[in-house]
């Protein structure tokens, strides 16, 4: 039964159309048998961040970045509720660590690695503009807006393109309301799936 709902959480597009995880990230969690929750969380998050970053291309089209790396780090930033699964359902902070280590235990280069500890700690001098971007979707597949997080990504956006910052303010806030007006079917795609497979 688990294994089927972790499938159905890693293929169904729901009717949001979810693209799927790259194929690295899917044998990993298949490997770990996550949480189907999990899973799907993963999934949206994974969305937000290729949507923001076809907006980077687009809009901000100078700005260099690991492309790459962001969409593989939205795919495992919670990879460590698998050790910590309490925190799918509640509040915690120790799947951050736990993440990291478990994806440097399995071979994952730390560059890609980093996402699990950095997704909620944007405010170290470590962090650079691809750990913004995928601090972003993690807050904005699901509605939420953080204004000092906005406010880093703003800047450092505006600072690689010369742009004031209130002209790429204009433009991002234009594009993750877009992103946010999915959130109420984000999360009941989300909730369809259990926190353990039974």
């Amino acid at each position: 039964m688990t294994a089927r709902l972790l499938l159905r959480a890693l293929e169904s597009p729901g009717d949001l159309a979810l693209p799927p995880l790259p194929g690295e990230v899917r044998v990993l969690l298949e490997e770990l048998d996550a949480p189907p929750r999990l899973a799907a969380h993963l999934r949206l998050v994974h969305d937000a961040a290729r949507q923001i970053v076809v907006w980077v291309e687009r809009d901000c089209p100078t700005v260099e970045f690991d492309r790459d790396a962001v969409i593989f780090g939205a795919a495992t930033h919670d990879v460590g509720k698998i050790v910590h699964i309490e925190e799918l359902s509640g509040p915690g902070s120790a799947h951050e660590q736990a993440g990291y280590e478990l994806l440097l235990k399995l071979g994952v280069e730390e560059r890609l690695a980093r996402f699990a500890r950095t997704h909620a700690a944007w405010g170290g001098p470590e962090i650079g503009l691809a750990d913004l971007l995928v601090s972003v979707a993690d807050k904005v597949w699901k509605g939420k807006r953080v204004t000092e997080l906005e406010q880093l990504l703003i800047e450092r956006l505006a600072a690689d393109t010369g742009q004031q910052p209130w002209q790429v303010f204009s433009v991002l806030d234009q594009e993750l309301d877009r992103i946010a007006a999915d959130a109420d079917r984000r999360l009941a795609f989300q909730a369809a799936f259990p926190v353990h497979g039974s």
